[in-house]
């Protein structure tokens, strides 16, 4: 059994409805690369973190294509809310239309074995340009649902915990935020993320820092290939 990781699949039904290569040729023919790929990869046994950025849809019935297309690939699927995904809905909604095929993520812990699977949006930092008050009470409210369900991994004496963010939780090697110093205290080992695209990626932190490793898989800066964690 394996554990995958892989951000920002940007989907809007057949043929694209948005299509993604107005933002880079690499772009171009992305959801067959994406397909491709996992096929190749991923076993029925396997588990994919998706970490948000899922669909362009603005509702949930319009996500409907893009959701059907990812059920149908192999794997066990958890999603990860992005800021795109104005399609997301309450749990309940969600897990009636979709919890055969889906767990989504979301103030709470997901166990695979005795690997927990945590995470929350996450949101911009305070040493983004523009960061404001407003910023600031989503900031400290992912942080808070981020510790929610570190806690639920802990309740369930988790033996590994990997967290999963949309967005990125530093970006200089030396910065702190709300999230790294959750991810330390919990002893959380790997932590993946996505929201960064093309050559933005580049001022992304992407190592191991303090006991936890760090990880964009924003499909387009890994070759629309899936990272494998465990």
């Amino acid at each position: 059994m394996h554990i995958y990781a892989i951000g920002d699949l940007h989907l809007s039904g057949t043929p694209a409805k948005k299509p993604m290569e107005i933002f880079g040729e690499h772009w171009l023919n992305h959801k067959e690369k994406v397909k491709s790929n996992w096929l190749a990869t991923v076993k029925e046994e396997d588990t994919v973190i998706i970490c948000g950025d899922i669909s362009w849809a603005m509702q949930l019935r319009e996500a409907e294509e893009d959701l059907i297309w990812l059920a149908q690939l192999p794997g066990k699927k958890i999603l990860l809310r992005g800021n795109h995904d104005y399609w997301w809905t309450s749990l309940k909604k969600m897990q009636a239309l979709y919890g055969e095929h889906f767990q989504f993520l979301q103030n709470n812990c997901l166990m695979i074995g005795d690997v927990a699977i945590c995470g929350t949006r996450g949101w911009i930092l305070p040493s983004s340009d523009n960061f404001n008050e407003d910023d600031n009470k989503i900031y400290q409210r992912e942080g808070i649902r981020l510790e929610l369900s570190l806690q639920a991994a802990q309740a369930q004496n988790a033996k590994r915990i990997i967290v999963a963010l949309h967005y990125p939780p530093l970006f200089s090697p030396a910065e702190r935020t709300i999230f790294t110093d959750l991810m330390e205290r919990f002893q959380v080992k790997d932590c993946v993320y996505g929201h960064i695209h093309g050559e933005n990626h580049l001022a992304v932190f992407e190592e191991e820092r303090n006991g936890v490793q760090y990880k964009l898989v924003s499909c387009d800066t890994q070759n629309f290939q899936l990272y494998r964690l465990i």
